[in-house]
Parts: structure tokens; C-alpha cells; sequence
């Protein structure tokens, strides 16, 4: 029987997803709905980086952020989207600039705001949690109220996360999440990945998409020493990527509503993401891929399957 239950992580209040498969999840509502953890048997799957106290104090994003209202950085303080012009004050809105000033990842990490609204257990194991977007300082930055929901079920080895937006007037869609993997116990060099991917975005020097594309130079194989900050506005059929070692892998198929992906994974750090994105980067300036709606539902899952990680 799958079972939720109660749990705290640095003082906040935590529910954790339990199979009997083996696999487990913890997610923080109270600090941006994050997924702080998935583990195999004990072992953990996802890269913590800084973990829960750096993310609420300094925005070091780790485990499985939601990043939202966009994925990823924009091209400015300034963009036009859905008849509305927005100047972002740093000093009002916030958010969070990258090393060259860019806004970047939303304004949403660790948000307080979310409460959840149920949990099930039995055939499977689900958390909801909801979030109204309204209150300022929020709507400096995104002046587009709506209403937001996460339903994570995990069932067996399968972790699928739905999110949803509904809003009286049109919102640009371009949220994402940032799933943070690793296999324990095994170099990264020796990780071995598959990209369900078809083109590769050119990027300047600040990884805005220059609009140019080519097809994607690596696809499959061993990681080695491979760096990645890459940007995938085509996906492959099916649109899934994948990271194997040991005896088993860690699969995120991105199922309905996301439709490009970018992949992150430093060299000297024992890491890789597949980031499902429903619209490309700087798509809130550049317009480029952005849906505009009122109601728009969007789902990707973390499968588990053998024994990831070192045998």
C-alpha cells in the first residue's frame, strides 16, 4: 500500500510520498512546493546542492524546483506579453538576477504561499497543493493574477507531477520545473545519458536563445567530461531523457503541455537536468513559442527503474 505521511525538514513542515516499491518523495509546500527529496531504498536521486536552507535564504535552487511564472532567465527587466508592458523593479518585485542582471527562475522559489489542500494514500500516493497569484509584491513582476495547482502522485516507481493554471483573464504560460538527478555512488563521468531532443538553440553569451538553431550535436552516450547549460526548443517522439548507470536509470518523460527542455550539468558537479519548460527561454520578451491562456494543464514524470547508481 502507498502511504503519505507527515514529516518536518528544517523546521518546515514536509509530506512525504512513500511506494512500496521502494521509492520515496518529500515535498515542502511552504518552500515553493519543492521536492527536497526522492530516494531509492534510502538512497538519494536528486542532487541537494546547498538543500532547503540555502534555497529559502539565497535562492539556490535544488532537488525539483517549480520555476514560475518562467523558466529560466529573461532578457532584461523590460518585456510586452498579452497586450500588457511590464518594468520590473528589482527593488519591488522578487526576483532574483543572474550574474549578468538577468531575472532569472520566476519569482516564486520558496514560496510561503502554497498550502495544500489534500492528500490520498492507497493505489498510489498524491499530494495537492494550491496557490492564488494575486497578492503584490507578486504582480510587479508578473501583473497576470491566477490560480495555481500541483497534483504529485507517486505510484510504484513513478513520480508525475500535474500542474495547472486557471485565471479569469489570458496568463503567458512559461513555467517549468528543474529536476536535479544523480546516481549515488557513481562518478559522473561514467553516467550515461539519452536526449529526446531534435535541435539545439545557439545562445549568446548570457544564454538568451539568439534565434538560430542547429540540430543537436549530442543526443547519446557517456557524459564524461560533457558540460552542459543547452537549450532544446525541438523534442524528440517520444519526449524523454534519460541517465543511466549501475543497474538502472532515472527517466523524465515530459507528457503533455511542455514542449521544449533545457539540460544542465556542470562538469565538476555529480549532476544532470532535464528541465520540462512549456514555452522557450525569454519567451516572455522575445514572444517566441508563448501561449497565452486562461486555463492550461501541464504534466512530466520521474520514472525509476532497476537500481540507478553504483551496483
Amino acid at each position: 500500500m502507498h502511504t503519505v505521511r507527515e514529516s518536518s525538514i528544517d523546521g518546515r513542515a514536509a509530506v512525504v510520498l512513500v511506494s512500496p516499491a521502494g521509492l520515496a518523495v518529500t515535498f515542502v509546500p511552504g518552500a515553493g512546493m519543492v521536492a527536497s527529496s526522492l530516494t531509492l531504498h534510502g538512497s538519494e536521486l536528486l542532487f541537494q546542492r546547498g538543500g532547503l536552507i540555502d534555497y529559502v535564504k539565497r535562492g539556490k535552487t535544488f532537488g525539483v524546483p517549480l520555476l514560475h511564472p518562467w523558466a529560466n532567465r529573461l532578457d532584461g527587466l523590460r518585456y510586452e506579453a498579452a497586450g500588457r508592458t511590464v518594468e520590473i523593479d528589482p527593488e519591488v518585485a522578487p526576483v532574483r538576477l543572474d550574474e549578468n542582471g538577468l531575472p532569472n527562475h520566476g519569482v516564486l522559489g520558496a514560496s510561503p504561499l502554497w498550502r495544500v489542500t489534500g492528500t490520498h494514500d492507497g493505489a498510489a500516493a498524491t499530494v495537492h497543493a494550491e496557490l492564488d497569484y494575486g497578492p503584490a509584491p507578486l504582480l510587479a513582476a508578473f501583473p497576470f493574477p491566477h490560480h495555481l495547482s500541483v497534483e504529485a502522485r507517486l505510484q510504484d516507481r513513478t513520480l508525475t507531477v500535474v500542474t495547472k493554471l486557471q485565471a479569469d483573464e489570458p496568463v503567458p504560460i512559461s513555467f517549468g520545473w528543474h529536476p536535479y538527478l544523480t546516481l549515488p555512488g557513481l562518478p559522473r563521468a561514467e553516467w550515461e545519458v539519452d536526449l529526446g531532443v531534435r535541435t539545439r538553440a545557439l545562445l549568446d553569451a548570457r544564454g538568451i536563445p539568439t534565434g538560430e538553431t542547429e540540430p543537436a550535436p549530442f543526443t547519446q552516450g557517456r557524459l564524461g567530461e560533457r558540460a552542459f547549460d543547452d537549450f532544446y526548443p525541438e523534442l524528440a517522439d517520444p519526449p524523454e531523457l534519460s541517465v543511466a548507470g549501475g543497474r538502472g536509470r532515472i527517466v523524465v518523460r515530459l507528457e503533455e503541455g511542455y514542449r521544449c527542455t533545457q539540460v544542465y550539468g556542470p562538469p565538476e558537479q555529480d549532476l544532470i537536468c532535464f528541465e520540462p519548460m512549456t514555452a522557450p527561454v525569454n519567451a516572455l520578451v522575445s514572444g517566441d513559442g508563448l501561449t497565452v491562456s486562461g486555463d492550461y494543464a501541464a504534466r512530466f514524470s520521474i520514472a525509476v527503474e532497476g537500481e540507478p547508481g553504483a551496483a
